[in-house]
């Protein structure tokens, strides 16, 4: 049988290549941020939230192979072994395991958690079956991965993460004082377990709309008088100025309230929720667009299913601790087949060497202006600031010179 479309060999992706990708406009994007880092210009003022580097079908990445820019999905479709290595491919059915963001918080995203990978390939298969097109605005699963994912700080970084310990938890409700719940926190302080902590949780997001009022009315009535005092009431008032009636502007409550500083980072896992609230960051996941939303968002919202993954153990906030792989790199370990992240920091003239073992790799310059370089085909490429490139598994070697700090993401050895 007569092979469809053969691969022209001239056509192999055997050397780095640079990367232009998609900026996804959402409402709680920032105008600036997104920009300023890449040197553009955003004259129409739009909200820009994500810079999506990697292969995923909503918004491939285009390499610049062959004097022109193509889908970096169609270049691993042709050739994966090559731009992935021979493992990865295997491992991760011939594509790209993981997403690489920078994400721009101008304002609150939703209260939201991901599925594992059982659930979202049920989930998947579900709404497939029910015939949901997969660019519905009430789809919840739009492919059939899970979504681990790492948040590396740029910026003073906000978020919201996991239940916090349920004796702070019933402190903070002690201090609201929200007579609206005193049957539904009577119960929780009877069980003050993690049974005891889902079925409160649940109870309050399935409040009626007017009772959910209720309740958020005497919350910032009250946490007025203590903003001041607690990061977690002012998030609560802050959230409210956004989303006025929705019952999720309690989850500084609820989860933990963490500030990032540049440079330090924090991994969820599936089931966990949180929120970003403010900040640049750089994230990287599994390669995947699966969200379940609870609330804080004019998107989506599907209670049920959110209740249905949500992990409620309670747990405090452990930061990633990056750890020095070779000379001027350090790597954050996360607990995850699909991706690792490191940074890579060169003072003036600096060299970074590539491992000897090394596989397909996704690289942004986010400080100063470095340049990569091919060290068997003699190849380089200036990476300014803003400026990202793939590494195919098939380079052996490359070297980092200049002054700047990048980061990089790959598949785990």
């Amino acid at each position: 049988m007569k092979q469809k479309n053969p691969i022209n060999m001239e056509s192999k992706m055997v050397s780095i290549s640079l990367l232009k990708n998609t900026i996804q406009e959402y409402a709680w994007g920032s105008i600036r941020a997104i920009p300023d880092l890449l040197g553009q210009k955003n004259p129409e003022n739009q909200p820009q939230a994500e810079l999506w580097m990697g292969a995923h079908p909503k918004a491939p990445s285009l390499a610049y192979h062959n004097g022109q820019w193509i889908s970096l999905q169609q270049l691993i479709a042709q050739d994966p072994e090559n731009i992935l290595g021979k493992k990865v491919a295997k491992q991760f059915n011939n594509r790209l395991p993981f997403l690489f963001k920078l994400l721009a918080a101008a304002q609150p995203l939703s209260i939201q958690a991901h599925p594992n990978s059982q659930q979202a390939l049920s989930g998947f298969q579900r709404e497939n079956a029910q015939k949901i097109p997969l660019d519905a605005a009430n789809r919840n699963y739009r492919d059939d991965n899970h979504k681990p994912e790492c948040i590396c700080a740029l910026t003073q970084f906000w978020a919201l993460s996991r239940f916090r310990k349920i004796p702070k938890i019933l402190r903070y409700l002690q201090q609201l004082n929200l007579k609206q719940l005193d049957d539904l926190l009577t119960d929780f302080k009877r069980q003050p377990t993690t049974q005891g902590l889902q079925q409160f949780y649940t109870s309050l997001l399935s409040l009626k709309q007017d009772q959910q009022k209720r309740v958020v009315d005497e919350a910032l009535q009250n946490a007025r008088h203590m903003g001041a005092e607690h990061p977690e009431f002012e998030w609560l008032l802050k959230l409210a100025d956004h989303y006025p009636e929705d019952i999720g502007v309690l989850s500084p409550i609820f989860l933990n309230l963490i500030c990032l500083e540049p440079g330090q980072a924090l991994y969820l896992d599936a089931g966990e929720l949180h929120a970003y609230l403010e900040g640049l960051g750089i994230e990287l996941m599994a390669n995947s667009d699966n969200v379940l939303r609870g609330g804080l968002t004019p998107k989506h919202v599907d209670v049920p299913e959110l209740l249905r993954v949500l992990n409620f153990e309670d747990r405090d906030i452990t930061l990633l601790s990056p750890e020095t792989s070779v000379e001027n790199e350090l790597i954050y370990p996360c607990p995850t087949a699909e991706f690792v992240l490191s940074s890579i920091t060169l003072k003036s003239n600096g060299v970074y060497q590539s491992p000897r073992q090394r596989n397909v790799e996704i690289i942004i310059c986010t400080e100063g202006h470095l340049t990569i370089a091919d060290r068997d085909l003699q190849k380089e490429i200036s990476l300014p600031r803003g400026a990202s490139a793939i590494v195919p598994a098939s380079v052996k070697r490359y070297s980092l010179k200049g002054e700047g700090t990048c980061y990089k993401a790959g598949v785990p050895l």
